[in-house]
């Protein structure tokens, strides 16, 4: 079963929902290593996402993407905006006009959106920021979507993957970001942006999985 831009539609929702969830443990999360606004930040961006949402209509799963991505670049401060808008505009790019999404497409999309928040944050594994989620969720969704799997079992072996990189941020110590202010004194701490990126393909993953 492909994912269509309703499917896309439904996971944003889930995103929005797991974020105001989890807004007091981002926020708390960032206080230790950085502003204190993540939480806030991403709970604003995606109450804005869902608000626009509500008013229009994608008809991709393009233009669903390329939605979040406008309401995010526009409404979230601080790094999290630019980076989470441009992951989101670089899979809608790479998905272009489908109508559906197979599996390979899903994987292909998340590959795109990480090597946008490559571009923009120039952080690699290891730096301690969301590229320690994203690079594993990606690599988990590339070999499951090679192995014939679909997309919701894509979306479920990237959001594990995701959970255990953001994990695995607790002991290192920052490279990027504000946290790299901090020098030795940022590790034990999970970073804010990997629990984030966590948080949201766990959302997607669902949402995937409730309809699969």
């Amino acid at each position: 079963m492909g994912c269509t831009a309703q499917d896309i539609i439904a996971a944003l929702r889930a995103g929005a929902a797991v974020v105001a969830e989890h807004r007091d443990e981002l926020i708390q999360l960032d206080r230790e290593i950085g502003d204190a606004d993540h939480g806030e930040n991403m709970d604003r961006g995606f109450r804005a996402v869902i608000a626009k949402i509500d008013t229009s209509e994608p008809e991709t799963p393009a233009a669903a993407l390329k939605l979040a991505a406008t309401v995010l670049i526009s409404t979230v401060g601080g790094a999290s905006g630019p980076l989470y808008g441009t992951a989101f505009l670089r899979a809608a790019s790479a998905v272009g006009d489908e109508a559906e999404l197979d599996a390979s497409a899903v994987a292909k999309a998340l590959q795109a959106g990480m090597e946008g928040v490559v571009a923009r944050g120039r952080a690699e594994v290891g730096d301690k920021t969301m590229i320690d989620a994203l690079s594993p969720a990606v690599d988990a969704a590339k070999s499951t979507a090679e192995s014939g799997a679909d997309s919701a079992k894509v979306l479920a072996a990237a959001a594990e993957a995701a959970h255990q990189g953001a994990q695995a941020t607790e002991p290192l110590v920052a490279r990027k970001g504000r946290a790299s202010y901090l020098g030795e004194r940022s590790a034990g701490h999970i970073d804010p942006g990997a629990r984030s990126t966590a948080l949201l393909l766990t959302a997607f993953a669902e949402a995937a999985g409730a309809r699969a």
